[in-house]
């Protein structure tokens, strides 16, 4: 039984109907609540929704909370911290960081260190983070400065949390064909020049499709997984040149 937060679109939702797939059942989490009943209605009676903000300090608990009354148990955790506004380091200013710290950073932070706390020996989680981790993404100053800082605190949760039997990883999607992706696409005005010229950068050739990011989330959460941990795992083509 696994938290998904993130998880009414994009590659939450793509991990979710993973998870499903393989016959776990899921707690699912996002802002709205016509988005997570979109998603649950395909997912059946495997999922269950929580309507929440990851910015919230009542997040962490509400989730373990609903796990553990829809089905007695909780396994792990996808912890999707979603995407901070586009801009450059010039153009970025105070309130935006301090707005984008609250939920992208302290907010990943509680929810790891609340249900790290909750599994029991053998639970995992995986935070989705980006190729930011490795190398900056032009425009994206906020993403860049958070996400490595994320990766970090992962690593070390997977220190003190590995005593007790319990995983935690991260993973760094590249350009996924996500609505997100395409929102960021369509933001210098052209999108189709956007797409092509990432295009270039990945010796792939393409995007990624989010059920193949779903695959990978899936498989680091679950048992076939168990001796992964504390590890960054790219997601992106060969798009990162770094080793």
């Amino acid at each position: 039984m696994f938290i998904v937060t993130g998880g009414a679109r994009g590659l939450g939702r793509a991990t979710a109907d993973c998870l499903v797939a393989e016959g776990a059942r899921v707690v699912l989490s996002g802002r709205t609540d016509e988005s997570l009943t979109s998603a649950v209605e395909k997912l059946g009676n495997h999922a269950v929704t929580v309507v929440a903000d990851n910015a919230d300090a009542a997040t962490p608990g509400r989730l373990i909370a609903a796990a553990h009354d829809a089905w007695g148990r909780l396994d792990g955790a996808l912890i999707s911290v979603g995407g901070p506004p586009k801009g450059p380091v010039t153009g970025i200013a105070d309130d935006q960081w301090s707005a984008a710290f609250e939920s992208v950073f302290l907010g990943a932070v509680r929810l790891c260190r609340e249900i790290g706390q909750a599994l029991r020996s053998g639970g995992s989680m995986a935070l989705v983070l980006s190729s930011s981790v490795r190398a900056p993404l032009a425009d994206m100053a906020i993403s860049n400065g958070l996400r490595p800082g994320l990766a970090m605190v992962a690593k070390t949760l997977a220190d003190e949390l590995g005593a007790s039997g319990v995983r935690v990883n991260g993973l760094l999607p590249g350009r996924i064909g996500t609505e997100l992706v395409a929102e960021l696409d369509a933001a210098g005005g052209d999108p189709e020049a956007a797409r092509a010229a990432a295009i270039k950068t990945i010796p792939l050739g393409r995007y990624g499709e989010p059920e193949e990011f779903g695959r990978t989330a899936a498989f680091l959460l679950s048992p076939a997984a168990s001796f992964v941990n504390g590890a960054m795992i790219p997601v992106d083509g060969g798009m990162l040149r770094a080793l």
